[in-house]
């Protein structure tokens, strides 16, 4: 399974590392599921996720990116035809159709209104429960 991860579900994985986010992340670096990414979504986690207000060691961020870099599947997107609900996303959206991603996940899904079919636009738990229907019997999404 592809999926893109919008920011906000990489900073609750790191809060809460029993909650629902934290799960979405192991699968990304276990490997059971590909993770898209371009420049601009590695920027924006690296920004984000080196705000003091979050209090994540510095080292343990750089770490994580670079598996996040070595994992990800880059994308080169171009730009939608169309506006979304928040612009500041719209980079998470054009990586998610341009690298056919089964499931963008967010915890604002408000932001992106209706994808383009067959993108489908989860949470962290319903992309969970999602991603256990698709499980084939290897263990792979």
């Amino acid at each position: 399974m592809r999926v893109v991860l919008d920011t906000n579900v990489l900073v609750s994985a790191l809060l809460t590392s029993q909650g629902p986010s934290a799960r979405v992340l192991n699968l990304i670096l276990q490997e059971a599921v590909a993770i898209l990414i371009d420049e601009r979504i590695l920027d924006e986690y690296q920004a984000v996720l080196k705000r003091p207000k979050f209090g994540f060691d510095e080292e343990d961020v750089n770490e994580l990116m670079e598996v996040i870099d070595q994992m990800g599947e880059f994308v080169i997107a171009t730009p939608l035809p169309f506006a979304i609900p928040d612009v500041s996303d719209l980079p998470f959206l054009e990586v998610a159709l341009a690298g056919n991603a089964n499931v963008l996940i967010t915890g604002n899904k408000k932001d992106y209104g209706k994808p383009p079919e067959p993108l489908k636009i989860l949470n962290p738990r319903e992309f969970l429960d999602y991603q256990a229907l698709k499980m084939d019997p290897l263990g792979k999404a």
